[in-house]
């Protein structure tokens, strides 16, 4: 099945890309080189990557969609993420909606967010008709969202925007039905229908394993249910165990709980797969393997750091100490596996301008050219890129090509 590419996205040239490395320190621009080159390595070595994301700003700044190219471009060669991030997916990644107040609507002030606003997709008649076709809309309340005031802003799609988020939850659990059938996770069956510019499509057309982690299951309504209830919870945690035996190189974005996604119940070298293996069940082993996180908070780094001068977080774990009292920093799970882990290597750094930065090192360094380029939201070229996804990207459909 053919991959669609970007037509004519907005251009993201060298002198943009100076503008971004001014905005991070001359120790998180080595700590991207040293990633990239990583990355270059592995993938040299026809090694395998994986790319961890979670939801929020990995969507708004345009990740997604980057990785999306990525994988199309054989550079990802999987991906780990939210039910929320594939709500926003299957509703077309970002929309224009107008926010209204839900009371002039006629909804009563106890079933509405804390803001009382409701939203309306601003979304082309061809996507309605196509929405209309497997899921009844309600087009005199549409009408009557739309001739409501309020502030039109650019987000990410779904959620609260009716129609768009009301018919990703009901098409969820309409694949979820295909999906149980076949066997296969909801994510599966969803990407065939997705548009092949998002990571869902991409994955999905070339054959690549996108799932949702255990800890992202609940998000996006109906949609993570759907995702959670499409196949058993073991059957999930092995496919993403076998995800991750297979990639020399896991990047983490934006995520958190990584600990319980990067180890799981499966995994050799922090412990947590030791009777798994005992019982005879299949395992694998971080040990070999590079980890890399894109993460903002300087904690991360102050327990990676310590781990490499004096073992602070294995000797905590040895003696059975408080980890966060014991090095006097607030101490996230997810620090303990990924700060022991030699292979390990934080990049703090805001990811809509880390992201730009290290694809563009790899793709140069492999002599491949980037169809379509993230920027930095909140520039006027970022900017420019979220319209560009509002207008070309579009919400799940069970005929697309």
């Amino acid at each position: 099945m053919k991959i669609r590419d970007f037509k004519n996205p907005p251009q993201v040239n060298t002198e943009d890309l100076s503008k971004l490395e001014v905005r991070l320190s001359e120790e998180t621009l080595q700590a991207v080189d040293h990633a990239a080159q990583t990355w270059i390595k592995r993938k040299k070595n026809n090694e395998k990557v994986v790319v961890a994301t979670g939801s929020g700003p990995n969507v708004h700044e345009g990740v997604t969609t980057l990785l999306a190219e990525l994988v199309r471009l054989d550079l990802v060669d999987g991906i780990l993420t939210s039910s929320a991030v594939v709500g926003h997916e299957m509703a077309g990644a970002l929309e224009r909606v107008r926010r209204v107040d839900g009371v002039l609507l006629g909804y009563p002030a106890e079933v509405l967010p804390t803001d009382g606003k409701v939203e309306a997709a601003l979304a082309p008649e061809q996507d309605l008709a196509m929405m209309q076709k497997y899921v009844p809309l309600d087009m005199e309340l549409y009408r009557r969202y739309l001739e409501t005031p309020g502030n039109e802003i650019t987000k990410v799609a779904g959620n609260l925007a009716y129609p768009t988020g009301y018919f990703i939850e009901k098409m969820a659990r309409h694949l979820e039905v295909k999906a149980r059938a076949k066997g296969v996770p909801l994510e599966e069956v969803a990407g065939l229908a997705a548009d092949p510019r998002t990571m869902l499509g991409a994955c999905a057309r070339k054959g690549r394993p996108c799932l949702v982690t255990v800890p992202q299951l609940i998000g996006s309504g109906q949609v993570g249910l759907a995702i959670g209830d499409s196949i058993c919870l073991t059957n999930r945690c092995s496919r993403i165990a076998h995800t991750l035996s297979q990639a020399g190189l896991i990047i983490e974005s934006g995520v958190a709980l990584t600990q319980e996604i990067h180890d799981g119940p499966f995994e050799l070298y922090t412990g947590h797969g030791h009777w798994s293996r005992e019982m005879g069940i299949q395992t694998y082993t971080l040990a070999e393997k590079s980890l890399v996180r894109i993460d903002l908070d300087p904690a991360l780094k102050q327990v990676w750091e310590k781990e490499r001068q004096s073992q602070d977080v294995g000797e905590a774990i040895d003696k059975g100490k408080p980890k966060a009292v014991s090095m006097g920093v607030p101490f996230r799970m997810e620090m303990s596996g990924f700060a022991r882990l030699p292979g390990s290597l934080p990049v703090l750094g805001d990811l809509g301008v880390v992201w730009p930065l290290l694809a563009d090192r790899v793709a140069r360094g492999l002599g491949i050219e980037l169809g379509f380029r993230s920027y930095k939201q909140g520039t006027e070229l970022g900017e420019a890129i979220r319209s560009y996804i509002v207008n070309e990207i579009r919400p799940i459909n069970p005929e697309i090509d």
